[in-house]
């Protein structure tokens, strides 16, 4: 390993030791909570055109395992860390962090104090950043890094594996493991992970899976009984084509589930505006409480945005919050079957949502 540095948009200079690929990248530099899921996290597409920075100091430990991957690809631009583990131990895994991150030619950056990183994330929200070589920076190296921005990240982000782990990309793309459902859902992929799929297929539905670039019309030929807005990567106002298309869906009568960045999108088609959180919501351990019950989950989230506060929709009502910062996590809409949360589905909402489809 060799010293590395991991320069911010703000001008703080972090030291620390090189692993997986020897390279240098620009990114948005976000943080996770999260103790365990590093190869969810890796892999996630949400993460597209981030660096991203574990808060737990030991990363690694137990391998690469490629069945808990989120996705078929590595979508971080950079992957910092306080250790690494260069020995894992587990029956699952596959080899480890290190070479994984260079097969893949994604830059890592261990030995920083990386609590000391968050806390300036956390003070100043989230901002550029460049793994660099050296110290110091050129005038052009000083301008690729501020004038850093993702765009167009659903094209980049949404490619999925169908179950014999072909990467694909056209509409009609996932083929159930399961032989006999209840339900067809359509699922609009902007950056669709694995585990969404999981969760429809081991309820008794068979996924269709259109790529980002299909239209209402393609969903609605698959003739489904329920359409699944994934989560995805980018700023959601960014997606006018789609939001559009999310409008020509809201009058067809059929039970619509927003995630994530499907959640957003569905709140803007229905007249809400949306901001960009300080430094998001990403991580294993975030606090929501639904509000008709009472009842608070710990939810699985990785965004940086959220419908702002005071725009919900006039035809939609606020079901669950964020406990940390009182953000919107939830939706129900008054006048069409629809609703959508900003966190990984729960059993209750997949409960929720097959109630709608019966």
């Amino acid at each position: 390993m060799r010293d590395a540095y991991l320069i911010l948009e703000n001008g703080v200079v972090f030291k620390g030791r090189s692993f997986g690929y020897d390279g240098e990248t620009v990114g948005e530099l976000v943080f996770s909570t999260a103790m365990t899921g590093y190869l969810e996290a890796i892999t996630d597409p949400a993460y597209y055109g981030q660096i991203l920075l574990q808060t737990f100091p030991l990363i690694g430990n137990y391998g690469i395992i490629p069945r808990d991957f989120s996705s078929i690809s590595v979508h971080v631009k950079a992957y910092i860390v306080r250790e690494w583990c260069q020995e894992p131990s587990n029956f699952r895994s596959e080899g480890n962090l290190d070479s994984f991150l260079c097969d893949m030619k994604i830059p890592g950056l261990c030995g920083i104090d990386t609590r000391e990183l968050t806390r300036v994330i956390r003070d100043n929200g989230v901002m550029n950043a460049m793994v660099s070589k050296t110290p110091e920076l050129s005038d052009s190296q000083w301008a690729e890094l501020r004038g850093y921005k993702i765009v167009n990240a659903i094209a980049a982000a949404s490619g999925i594996a169908d179950g014999y782990g072909r990467l694909q990309s056209n509409p009609f793309i996932f083929e159930s493991r399961i032989q006999s459902a209840k339900f067809t859902v359509g699922v609009w992929n902007f950056g669709c992970a694995y585990k969404l799929l999981d969760g429809l297929i081991t309820r008794g539905a068979s996924p269709t899976v259109l790529g980002f670039d299909a239209s209402a019309d393609d969903l609605l030929a698959v003739k489904p009984d329920g359409i699944v807005l994934s989560e995805g990567p980018g700023d959601p106002a960014e997606y006018t084509r789609i939001i559009g298309e999310i409008r020509v869906l809201c009058n067809k009568s059929i039970p619509v589930l927003g995630v994530g960045l499907g959640h957003q999108m569905l709140a803007i088609a229905n007249g809400a505006i949306t901001d960009k959180l300080p430094f998001g919501h990403r991580g294993a351990n975030q606090p929501v409480k639904k509000l008709d019950s009472g009842k608070v989950f710990v939810t699985m989230q990785n965004h940086g945005y959220t419908v702002a506060p005071g725009s919900p929709p006039r035809n939609a009502l606020m079901s669950y919050i964020n406990l940390n910062d009182y953000s919107c996590e939830g939706l129900t809409y008054t006048d069409i079957p629809a609703f959508s949360v900003q966190f990984e589905p729960t059993d209750s909402i997949f409960a929720d949502f097959f109630a709608k489809m019966n």
